[in-house]
């Protein structure tokens, strides 16, 4: 599942960076990032709630949801047409939560992660960090984010989900 996921997370992400560089109307990032959030959430749901109540599940599933409740915010502030402090203030949240992560799989506190998913949980802690500094923090960094978005995209998501759901990696 973690293939599937990622394949669509790269997909939201570019599509998020190209909106953020201004490439991409408003109103079109709406439905891929409720499809996508809708998606990452049913994942998430199957995982947390699973029966044989693994505790690598429940966690994958946890973590999962941070980033499901980020595009549905995403896709809701969209509808609404709201201003994303709020979402900018969540993604501070998710942001701290990514890098507790990448640092307890660094030193193998209590998780043990590839190299390959360290550098995601680094890259997304930094990504969900500028985010914030963008949309709470009210800083003109639109286009570097943007840029930013779309690296994340494609080295965190569109190719390690190719790869995986092709069966040419592994990237546990």
């Amino acid at each position: 599942m973690l293939g599937l996921t990622l394949l669509f997370v790269g997909a939201v992400l570019f599509i998020n960076g190209l909106w953020l560089l201004g490439k991409i109307e408003d109103k079109e990032v709406t439905v891929i990032n409720l499809l996508v959030g809708l998606l990452s959430f049913l994942i998430a749901v199957y995982l947390v709630f699973n029966p044989a109540q693994d505790i690598k599940l429940i966690s994958a599933g946890a973590f999962t949801f941070l980033f499901a409740f980020t595009y549905l915010w995403v896709g809701a502030n969209q509808f609404l047409q709201a201003n994303s402090k709020g979402l900018g203030w969540f993604c501070f949240f998710v942001s701290l939560t990514a890098l507790s992560i990448a640092l307890n799989a660094t030193f193998h506190v209590s998780m043990e992660f590839s190299g390959w998913s360290i550098f995601n949980w680094y890259a997304w802690s930094a990504l969900w960090f500028c985010y914030f500094v963008m949309l709470s923090l009210s800083k003109n960094i639109q286009r570097q984010v943007g840029l930013y978005t779309i690296f994340c995209a494609v080295t965190t998501g569109w190719l390690p989900g190719l790869l995986s759901l092709q069966d040419i990696y592994k990237i546990y």
